[in-house]
């Protein structure tokens, strides 16, 4: 958990919260004034309903040491989405239980009660459906790999369906394929063919692909897009962050490619940075790997060229410089957008 807030407003709440941050030694601790004692604490004199809206607002999390009835009063106006609202845990003031109040799956509260439960002694009281019966949490898949949902909509009907035991089918053409540890639930089928589950008789899906998927089934799945592609790109110095995402976005469609399962971009390293290229991976929220021209020119490639050697000191940029970071094999072959820029989109072997 990057950054959390431990609430404690007793005593014996505050003994605990420095109990706690023996073993979390960056969390904070909050505690009113009126308990000041030689704690490393941050002591506030205002009401506690009004620091929480404080600390709801700048946490990733948020511990608090006192009643769950009046920790949910406190925050039941705070609360705006599951994605976005941090996670709450409440303990009490015994330290005999901690519980995972809000944001168990997404916020990650499941499983820091379970990590400050082991480090307590304490017992971890967590009510989520597919926690407490063994089963996949649909929208948890691959979150520890970076996969993103292509769209959340389904994932409640999905996630219902699941916890019933009704008939889900599983169809991976990409990504890490350990994502789920132990034995598959008995509801769960995986498919090999993607076409033959439109007659597999699943009320629900879970789709793991890079690719643009098409078919009825969609309208019963949640979709899941792997980490996988590298895009590699040819550019000049002055091309703009409007151009390279624009024509990214062109490339991933033309190819029935998800730009949500960019891993990172690729292309040669210049003396003189391409803003544009960093801006662009800025709002795709991935990295720029850079090579220098003697590794791109040991890369074999199909479409090696003259006038990028005479240039560049390389046969190829965006195709080699693709391959060279993603290590895998070239699924776009190097395209032109006139004048001053090429793709070529490669797939990570995993």
């Amino acid at each position: 958990m990057e950054k959390a807030a431990i609430l404690a407003i007793t005593k014996n709440g505050i003994k605990i919260a420095s109990s706690i941050r023996q073993h979390f030694p960056d969390w904070e601790i909050f505690a009113p004034s009126k308990f000041r004692d030689t704690t490393d604490a941050t002591w506030y004199d205002v009401q506690t309903g009004a620091k929480i809206i404080e600390l709801f607002s700048k946490y990733d999390a948020i511990v608090c040491i006192f009643s769950l009835g009046a920790v949910i009063r406190l925050v039941a106006p705070l609360l705006k989405d599951k994605r976005t609202d941090p996670a709450v845990i409440v303990i009490d003031d015994k330290a005999s239980f901690v519980i995972s109040a809000l944001s168990g799956h997404l916020g990650g509260a499941n499983e820091l009660a379970q990590q400050i439960a082991d480090k307590l002694g304490a017992t971890p009281v967590i009510t989520t459906a597919a926690d407490v019966n063994k089963t996949i949490a649909v929208d948890l898949i691959g979150r520890e790999f970076g996969w993103k949902i292509d769209d959340d909509s389904n994932v409640t009907r999905i996630s219902a369906f699941m916890v019933n035991e009704e008939k889900i089918g599983i169809y991976q053409d990409c990504g890490e394929r350990n994502w789920w540890n132990g034995q598959i639930p008995k509801n769960v089928i995986m498919y090999d063919d993607f076409a033959s589950l439109g007659n597999s008789g699943c009320k629900g899906f879970l789709l793991i692909s890079d690719k643009i998927l098409d078919g009825n089934v969609l309208a019963d799945a949640v979709v899941y897009r792997p980490k996988t592609l590298v895009a590699g790109i040819g550019l000049h110095t002055n091309t703009t962050k409007e151009k390279i995402l624009e024509c990214l976005r062109v490339c991933f469609g033309q190819h029935n490619i998800s730009l949500k399962s960019l891993a990172c971009l690729s292309s040669l390293k210049k003396p003189q940075e391409v803003v544009g290229l960093r801006e662009a991976a800025v709002e795709l929220d991935v990295p720029v790997v850079y090579f220098d021209r003697d590794e791109l020119a040991k890369i074999s490639i199909p479409n090696p060229s003259q006038m990028v050697q005479a240039y560049e000191g390389t046969p190829s940029v965006s195709e080699a410089a693709a391959l060279k970071a993603s290590q895998g094999e070239l699924i776009v072959e190097k395209q032109k957008f006139p004048p001053d820029l090429t793709i070529a989109v490669a797939r990570i072997r995993k």
